[in-house]
């Protein structure tokens, strides 16, 4: 028997608590980011830095550059809930979480990549 994303929901929200907390975290993080990404896309500039790289220090870019930032924030609140609950389906809670607690950890270092480079610019 095949469950669908409704069933699987529900099945998490009846009976794992701690994934569905997991769920919302993930999705309020990412929506933090994408706000703050937006904020700060400054499509006015000409030159914004876009990169880091530890040999040719800070790379120069353009603004449409940054729009990886609020691609990266919607794919961590959308897509990666709608995989937790196909990890759940398949491997059950454990590893489920452990996917949640990964998401929200590169959700915070995406987060703090943008903060250095808007620093930097």
């Amino acid at each position: 028997m095949k469950l669908g994303f409704k069933e699987d929901f529900i099945k998490i929200y009846q009976t794992e608590r701690g994934i569905l907390i997991l769920m919302i975290l993930n999705l309020l993080f990412s929506i933090g980011l994408l706000v703050f990404s937006l904020i700060n896309l400054n499509p006015n500039s000409a030159v914004v830095k876009i990169g880091y790289g530890d040999i040719g220090g800070y790379r120069d870019g353009s603004w449409a550059d940054m729009l990886a930032f609020p691609l990266l924030a919607v794919i961590f609140g959308i897509l990666h809930n709608l995989l937790a609950l196909r990890i759940f389906h398949k491997r059950g809670g454990g590893m489920t979480k452990f996917f949640l607690i990964t998401t929200t950890a590169l959700i915070a270092g995406t987060a703090l990549v943008l903060i250095r480079l808007l620093g930097e610019g």
